[in-house]
């Protein structure tokens, strides 16, 4: 291949690979668009990308793409090697940094790192020579001026090995996958903020809303108990009337960080703020006894609090006797109907939706209040 076809054929895969990640929602996705076109425009039988995991100490395979050794499968679920089996790497990536640069590809083979003498053994030229390879390029994937991971793409026994200017053409097909996964971050800090409580931190309405009609659909197909906990804080108006919104904003962040204690109890639990005082606990799979003895829990630990007066508890489960539930504003219609009734009663334990609640939810509300509680999304309920 000439010298100008050669140019034009890593543009094509620079392109390609950029047009590739444009999309991606995860790492993973970003992994899986790349790693075959990267092989390819390095002219590879063989390529993974992996992600260094600083707490567990050790490099995690994401991708394996081309000739797959023993052991090896496309997607791994357990693939990973200790950061002290590489112990020249990280040295390597140290060095460069400290000395003012950012890491570039470098070669290896069976013998050792390209160009290098002298001895040179680690683990990496052991798995070269174990899986039939004689060469391999290892590029760096530098994110936030950190290391988060590497593109490793090698070559059969036998092949040629990999030159300085393949290394350097590696280098940028590591840079703008690097692109493609800090694009993936951005695109999860803007979920985050968009399905999360500013204050708590928990779930917001909008996450409540779209994992609740998620539930009832698998609830609907498959019969999934779905089971919705109410909960209106009491007191909150008064804590901030008489000891400044800063101790209601206390209050607030406390109950919320018991509402997800208690949640835990229950696996698969959304704990969210529907907002002001307001907040609700999603559960999918859990019996109805399950729930009502987590929201038992919730309304003790909120009256140790120390703020506040406790917390009026809702309860409505799709595995109740309070008649069917199809829709998400028929569930909530039933909570807040429990609810409300709890409050009413100055109830310290929570009150299940049955049937005498579920008429409580069909009459038409009779106050502003009431008119209030009763929030739905959509105009059609069932």
């Amino acid at each position: 291949m000439g010298e100008e076809a050669n140019a034009n054929h890593r543009l094509m895969a620079v392109v390609g690979i950029a047009q590739a990640v444009a999309t991606a929602q995860t790492p993973l996705d970003v992994a899986r668009a790349s790693i075959g076109r990267a092989r390819s425009a390095l002219g590879g039988s063989f390529a993974a990308l992996s992600v260094w995991e600083r707490d567990p100490g050790w490099l995690r395979v994401l991708v394996n793409d081309g000739d797959l050794a023993l052991g090896e499968e496309p997607l791994p679920e357990h693939e990973t090697y200790p950061i002290r089996d590489f112990p020249d790497v990280v040295e390597y990536l140290r060095r460069e940094w400290a000395n003012g640069g950012e890491p570039h590809a470098w070669v290896e083979t069976v013998h050792g790192r390209y160009a290098r003498t002298g001895s040179y053994e680690h683990q990496r030229m052991a798995d070269l020579s174990r899986r039939g390879r004689g060469c391999c390029i290892v590029a760096p994937i530098v994110l936030h001026h950190r290391a988060w991971g590497e593109l490793y793409v090698a070559r059969h026994t036998g092949a040629p090995v990999f030159g300085r200017a393949e290394a350097d053409f590696a280098t940028v097909l590591a840079a703008v996958i690097a692109a493609g996964v800090a694009q993936t971050e951005r695109l999860e800090e803007v979920r985050r903020l968009a399905f999360t409580d500013p204050l708590t931190g928990l779930a917001n309405r909008r996450a409540v809303d779209t994992r609740l009609d998620e539930a009832l659909a698998r609830h609907r197909e498959r019969g999934a108990v779905v089971s919705l906990v109410v909960c209106d804080l009491n007191g909150l108006k008064r804590v901030n009337d008489s000891l400044g919104h800063e101790v209601g904003d206390r209050l607030l962040v406390g109950f919320g960080s018991v509402l997800s204690m208690c949640g835990a109890r229950l696996p698969g639990s959304v704990a969210a703020r529907l907002g002001g005082d307001e907040f609700c606990l999603l559960v999918e799979g859990a019996s109805a006894a399950d729930v009502e003895r987590a929201a038992e829990e919730l309304c003790a630990r909120a009256r140790w609090l120390g703020l506040g007066d406790g917390v009026a508890v809702g309860i409505a489960s799709t595995d109740t006797d309070a008649g069917p539930v199809r829709t998400a504003r028929r569930l909530f219609r039933l909570a807040d109907a429990a609810q409300y009734r709890a409050k009413a009663d100055r109830s310290t334990k929570p009150v299940v939706a049955g049937r005498a609640v579920a008429e409580l939810a069909d009459a038409p509300p009779r106050t502003p209040a009431e008119r209030r509680s009763f929030r739905g999304r959509r105009q059609n309920d069932s």
